[in-house]
């Protein structure tokens, strides 16, 4: 059984198959991970591998090191302090990749959630405005989950089906079909797609 690992996204970059078929991809760095703590049904109430990783401070000569979790339904094939390394992925593989996206800032509803905008002829006051957000004086209160103005982007975003297309073992590099979330450098979470 394999769970997952870390990584840093370092480059989007394409390629070509052996038929001239040009692809996207991501380049994914894989930190040193190492099994920290084995979590069972019995001692916490649920199956669980907490795996650590060490990331680069740049304002200090010592590693930090992180933690997350992985979700498993036996425990009984992992060793407490075991490295994990990249042998637990292969060619052709579905991945799923958990990020956090890029942060836009404070943004306006025809760019966070795609508005039409106003009219824009002669007289027209309402060109990028969000337009009446009540109902009146029933219920006389803006309802909770009304689509308006506010922080775009920087959340937590799983990508699904990312397909593994090729394995450095050298440089422990994954090269990822298509586009991952986050930004150059940011800490990606690789784990085995999840079938219903």
């Amino acid at each position: 059984m394999s769970i997952g690992l870390f990584g840093k996204k370092l480059v989007m970059t394409q390629i070509f198959n052996e038929f001239g078929i040009i692809f996207p991809v991501t380049l994914v760095q894989i930190k040193k991970c190492q099994i920290n703590q084995i979590k069972t049904l019995e001692t916490d109430g649920y199956n669980s591998i907490q795996v650590r990783w060490w990331k680069e401070n740049t304002n200090n000569s010592k590693d930090l090191v992180s933690r997350g979790e992985f979700r498993v339904n036996d425990t009984k094939t992992f060793k407490l302090g075991e490295n994990l390394t990249l042998t637990s992925f292969h060619v052709g593989q579905k991945v799923q990749i958990t990020g956090k996206s890029s942060g836009k800032g404070f943004a306006g509803t025809q760019k966070r959630h795609h508005f039409k905008r106003g009219l824009m002829t002669h007289g027209s006051k309402n060109h990028r405005l969000p337009g009446s957000i009540g109902a009146g004086s029933t219920p006389g209160r803006v309802l909770p989950g009304k689509r308006m103005a506010g922080q775009l982007g920087d959340k937590v975003v799983t990508v699904k089906n990312s397909e593994i297309m090729f394995i450095n073992t050298v440089d422990n590099i994954l090269v990822l079909k298509g586009s991952l979330p986050g930004k150059q450098n940011s800490i990606v979470k690789i784990h085995p797609q999840i079938t219903q």
